[in-house]
């Protein structure tokens, strides 16, 4: 029984993650034109809304492991 759940978790925690990292992408550190240094860093692909953005309140970013804590604009 217990691997049963222990293998229906870790299918799980593998579907969420395959899912996460490909409705995302790495931009890579760059100079900002007032001279300030962006280090790399993934974000979720750009569409039409900001529910989806790792950073919002009710998402989870899978790179660091931190729930999101902004509320979306529109």
């Amino acid at each position: 029984m217990k691997r049963i759940i222990i293998a229906t978790v870790t299918a799980t925690a593998i579907l969420f993650a395959t899912q996460a990292m490909a409705s995302g992408h790495y931009v890579y550190g760059h100079m900002r034109g007032n001279g300030t240094y962006v280090q790399g860093h993934y974000q979720s692909n750009p569409n039409k809304t900001q529910r989806d953005n790792y950073g919002t309140r009710g998402n989870y970013n899978p790179y660091t492991g931190k729930l999101g804590t902004k509320n979306p604009k529109y």
